[in-house]
Parts: C-alpha cells; sequence; structure tokens
C-alpha cells in the first residue's frame, strides 16, 4: 500500500538536509570571504560596495527554520486527518497551506524587524 505520508515526510527530510547543508557551506564560505577581505588591508570605495552585496545568512536561516518548522506541522496535522490516499488531492493541500503560512510568517516577522 502506497503511505503518502511516509513518502512526502522523506522527500521534505531529504530536501530539508540539502538545504542545511547548502547553506552552512555558504555561510562559511561568506564568512571566510569577509575575512580574507578585512586580513587584506585598507579597505577602498570598491570593497566597500562589495561588502553589502555578499548576503547576511540570518535572516535565511531563520527564514528557512520557520518554513521548515510549518512542514513539519503539516505533516503532523495530516496525520489526525482521515483522507482517501489513492485519490485525494487534501495531503498536498493541506502541505501547501502550512508552508504559505511559514512563508506569511516569516515575511511579516522580516517587515517588522525592518521598519
Amino acid at each position: 500500500m502506497f503511505n503518502i505520508i511516509e513518502t512526502l515526510g522523506s522527500f521534505i527530510m531529504i530536501i530539508s538536509v540539502f538545504a542545511i547543508t547548502a547553506s552552512l557551506i555558504v555561510s562559511f564560505l561568506n564568512y571566510r570571504l569577509r575575512r580574507r577581505m578585512l586580513d587584506a588591508g585598507p579597505i577602498d570605495d570598491n570593497a566597500l560596495k562589495l561588502l553589502p552585496t555578499i548576503p547576511k545568512t540570518s535572516s535565511d536561516m531563520l527564514k528557512w527554520g520557520i518554513i521548515l518548522f510549518f512542514a513539519g506541522l503539516g505533516l503532523i496535522v495530516l496525520e489526525f486527518i482521515p483522507f482517501n490516499v489513492e485519490s485525494s488531492p487534501l495531503p498536498y493541500g493541506v502541505e501547501t497551506v502550512f508552508i504559505a503560512t511559514g512563508f506569511l510568517v516569516y515575511y511579516f516577522l522580516i517587515s517588522r524587524t525592518n521598519k
């Protein structure tokens, strides 16, 4: 019997492990780039223009943490909702609503802190 919850859970775990690994690598490389620029000596105008373009990963980590939290919460909610596994689009809709809620929560947090 095909279990959509197990398949969807496995897919989200693979994506989350990949996203966490990629964000750690990007964070480390950005740190090394900033450190090398500062260790190189006096900073000229071109280097000062380059520094803000290097992304800060603290908000990226927050974004993916919130999104993955809501995605997991959606999977937990799906455990308690009865549906037909073979023909029901309900799991996709519920999971999409929870992920979209995660994006909205992140948007409101960021917009409130930028004011």
